[in-house]
């Protein structure tokens, strides 16, 4: 029977909604999930949007490569390497100024070489961890062996805090089988302390480290990644993840995790791990990163946890010793491959916002912390919830093909708003040559406000910066105190790299350095918060751990044109709040919490 003409606009119409309702679930679940992606593979609609132009108002700025001029000679990891997971996953570097004569020095983490290697050939490896003095002349001089820094095995990550509050930061490295802690005698030396402390009879994966003083009590303390029990294997099958595959011996899914530790300071020179008294052990979590910060503004520091092949968590400080996990109610624990960890207030509206590094075609994350928009009180509580707004901002899409690792918020520019910096680098093998991994550019994104976003220009910002390597760690700090920011990368098997900042101090800028009396002496967990016209900036004192690294402990400010500070103010870890007003624009200070004058340093070596 012949179909009405009524009858048969029906049925076309039905079809079409039909169509295209299917035609919006598969781009709303289908690009969501990533099921139809691809490393390296064209999209339409998806590929075709991660290119964005480079604005032409972007900063006059490049960074240059002067690691040899500078003196620093280093290279990652001596030998070949034979396919096995701790090999490719390190290491970190970190600026501490261990003689306190006013300049950062550089200290960076190595591995020895390939797991095969027996004790005798670790021992005479050239791959070790350096410590470099800052000479206050643009250059370093290698003082690992003056200083008694013996160790060489497969080291990971490094975090410094003055444990003993006697002026002098002490070094924790991690590393795959046993860490190690060297305390700072205060005269150039340090001394192997691991057993003395506490911080022996751990053998395991261990990553990321971060000081911080959870309990307020004026002595830092100290949270330890774990990463996976890892053990070699017989047979390296390639192993699925996510939309790639690996070998099973570099693939995080073919091993078991390890727990965190939380080491509580006994205020005496020892520690005694209370991780999971406390609640933050993660036992399930494959941890890389680990931070300590404010971020509900309840004046305790709270922690967050990078997680590989897994959900991150975030734990509550209670205040009693103990925390909360909110991981999931705060919208901050995605299920990713999380690497490296950055902290701060992107948008400078009162609180800190966290950004997470991740694996292939996973995009990294931009949680911004909307405690200053949110009226309701959670659990009776302060509110706390993140939103991730990574594709929004342009941090999201354009990361696809990355592997990414060390990161830090930086004003590069010195225009009041902070930047970012990944540090990229494969885990994949190169399909030439297996025994390299692939490597790949690291990318710049300049903070254009609120409104824009982020745009990337690695292109125009230095041709050292658009280099590929395998990058790992990051380390962030002016150490040449000419008033902008300069970064140290490590690259994985192979040389580091010490980049200048050129151009960020046309702007006005401030550099600030804490030093506790009641609180902990590094004054790791002090917020500044700094206010020029309308503009109000925040930092807190080591709340971005980077990848395996640490940033200076100086708190760096671009003010842009004004001349001056209005107001700066400090919350002590001790509660104590101080605030000094019409602080000049251009100078390096240094403020003794109780001490209401401030020391002004010297503004620049030539």
């Amino acid at each position: 029977m012949p179909i009405s003409k009524r009858k048969r606009s029906i049925y076309i119409t039905s079809l079409v909604a039909t169509l295209l309702g299917l035609a919006l679930i598969f781009f709303f679940f289908g690009k969501e999930k990533g099921k139809h992606y691809s490393p390296g593979e064209h999209v339409e609609g998806v590929t075709a949007e991660l290119w964005k132009a480079v604005p032409k108002d972007h900063p006059d700025v490049t960074f240059t490569d002067i690691t040899k001029r500078a003196g620093i000679r280093f290279t990652h990891f001596s030998g070949q390497r034979t396919t096995q997971l701790p090999e490719d996953m390190g290491s970190g570097a970190a600026w501490i100024d261990y003689d306190q004569d006013g300049n950062d020095d550089l200290f960076i983490v190595n591995e020895a070489g390939p797991l095969t290697m027996t004790p005798g050939e670790v021992k005479k490896s050239p791959a070790h961890c350096q410590l470099y003095h800052n000479n206050g002349n643009g250059t370093f001089t290698d003082v690992t062996k003056k200083a008694g820094i013996n160790f060489q095995g497969c080291g990971m990550g490094v975090a410094v805090g003055d444990i003993d509050n006697d002026g002098y930061p002490d070094i924790f490295i991690t590393a795959y089988s046993k860490n190690v802690f060297y305390h700072n005698n205060g005269n150039g030396t340090f001394t192997d302390e691991t057993q003395k402390a506490g911080f022996g009879g751990q053998d395991g994966f261990w990553t990321g480290a971060s000081w911080g003083d959870y309990d307020r009590d004026g002595f830092l303390d100290l949270y330890v990644c774990g990463y996976v029990k890892y053990k070699q294997l017989d047979k390296q099958p390639v192993a699925p993840r996510g939309n790639s595959a690996e070998p099973a011996g570099i693939n995080p899914l073919s091993f078991p995790p390890q727990r965190n530790l939380l080491y509580h300071n006994n205020r005496n020179g020892t520690f005694t791990e209370v991780a999971a008294k406390a609640g933050v052990a993660d036992f399930t979590g494959k941890s890389l990163s680990a931070s300590w910060c404010d971020l509900n503004n309840d004046g305790w520091p709270d922690l967050y946890v990078a997680n590989d092949v897994g959900s991150n968590a975030l734990y509550l400080n209670k205040g009693d010793g103990t925390f909360i996990d909110v991981s999931y109610a705060a919208h901050a624990a995605d299920y990713r491959s999380s690497m490296g960890l950055a902290i701060g207030d992107w948008d400078n509206d009162g609180d800190m916002d966290l950004f997470v590094t991740h694996w292939l075609a996973e995009e990294n994350a931009f949680y911004v912390n909307k405690l200053t928009t949110m009226s309701k009180k959670q659990n009776g509580g302060p509110p706390l919830m993140f939103e991730d707004k990574a594709e929004k901002f342009g941090l999201g899409q354009v990361s696809l093909d990355d592997v990414a690792w060390g990161t830090s918020f930086f004003d590069y520019d010195n225009d009041t708003r902070l930047d970012l910096l990944v540090v990229n680098g494969s885990t994949n093998q190169r399909e030439d040559n297996p025994k390299y991994l692939v490597p790949m550019k690291n990318r710049l994104f300049w903070n254009q406000g609120n409104a824009k976003g982020f745009a990337e220009v690695t292109t125009v910002s230095g041709e050292a910066l658009s280099y590929e390597n395998v990058g790992r760690g990051a380390a962030f700090g002016d150490y040449d105190n000419d008033g902008d920011v300069d970064v140290f990368i490590v690259s994985n098997g192979g040389d580091g790299v010490l980049l200048r900042n050129d151009g960020g101090n046309k702007n006005n800028w401030l550099e600030v350095k804490l030093v506790g009396t009641k609180s902990n002496r590094s004054a790791i967990g002090a917020r500044v918060k700094l206010i020029s016209g309308k503009v109000s900036q925040i930092r807190e004192v080591n709340n971005q751990s980077s990848y395996l690294s640490q940033n200076s402990l100086t708190q760096h400010f671009g003010l842009a044109k004004f001349k001056k500070a209005d107001t700066l103010t400090i919350r002590w870890p001790s509660g104590l709040n101080q605030q000094f007003l019409n602080v000049p624009a251009n100078g390096r200070i240094e403020i003794t919490e109780g001490v209401n004058t401030i020391r002004n340093l010297e503004k620049h070596h030539n």
